[in-house]
């Protein structure tokens, strides 16, 4: 199949002030998309939309960017993004679900209050926006896409991060589940699972302790993993784990399962 040309697509991006979002706004802008950057913090949004005007002042005429502030967890916030879409665009082609949200701590010294959180965040946000954008990607015509940024922990869970891993394995089986259902329409569901990204998600975890860290091994840069989650979507790849890391982790999990299983049938 033939690479997927960005150049004039209609891209909806969430999460888009800082990290993974920020870049992928930026590289989708620099590929000639046109680009609607949705986050909770305006000044990030206006940095962002400042570089893409720098940028079209060095290259010349690239894509669009445009913006709104809002949060993803408030209904009439994804009500305004559809609107917009709808009457500013006339339609969309790509949704990239990228908002999100962790912790870091044991499960049992919690709170109830952190795991909805997590979820509202990670999960809910997301599926909700997607419902309703639906009708409008399945009318788009120009090989329309729902990109969800998952994670290696959607894959293989750890300790003291039980609810984003909560989270990310349900947002990676309802993404398998909702390719299957939308496979007659047209419209690619694609999930991209990075390994820990150096970003500011981790300036903002959720009922945390302070000074507490991650311990995955090695990193990557929210500009890297943009890129190959949007090679991802130009080659329509379904499921996607960025780093050498990562998958070497999945594959022992699949190992493991493989030897433990052997005389189950499922």
């Amino acid at each position: 199949m033939a690479k997927r040309n960005l150049k004039g697509l209609r891209i909806l991006v969430t999460g888009a002030s800082s990290g993974i979002g920020y870049s992928m706004s930026f590289e989708l802008f620099k590929s000639g998309a046109r680009v609607l950057a949705t986050a909770r913090r305006r000044d990030r949004l206006e940095r962002l939309g400042l570089a893409c005007d720098s940028e079209s002042v060095n290259r010349g005429r690239l894509g669009e960017l445009s913006w709104l502030e809002g949060d993803l967890t408030d209904s009439a916030h994804r009500g305004r993004l559809i609107e917009w879409c709808d009457e500013v665009w006339g339609g969309l082609d790509v949704l990239v679900n990228n908002a999100g949200a962790g912790a870091i701590g044991p499960f049992a010294q919690a709170t109830e209050d952190r795991l909805r959180r997590v979820m509202e965040i990670d999960f809910f946000a997301p599926v909700e926006l997607t419902r309703s954008c639906i009708p409008l990607l399945v009318a788009s015509g120009n090989r329309p896409a729902i990109l969800n940024m998952g994670s290696v922990l959607a894959h293989r869970a750890v300790p003291n991060k039980s609810e984003y891993c909560a989270a990310k394995f349900a947002l990676r089986g309802w993404s398998e589940s909702l390719r299957v259902e939308l496979c007659g329409s047209g419209v690619d569901v694609l999930m991209v699972s990075p390994s820990t990204t150096r970003s500011e998600f981790f300036d903002s975890l959720l009922e945390t302790q302070e000074g507490v860290v991650s311990r995955s091994l090695g990193s990557m840069s929210p500009e890297a993993v943009a890129r190959l989650a949007i090679r991802a979507l130009e080659r329509s790849n379904r499921d996607s784990i960025l780093s050498v890391g990562g998958k070497a982790l999945v594959d022992r999990k699949s190992t493991r399962l493989n030897s433990s299983h052997a005389n189950i049938s499922y």
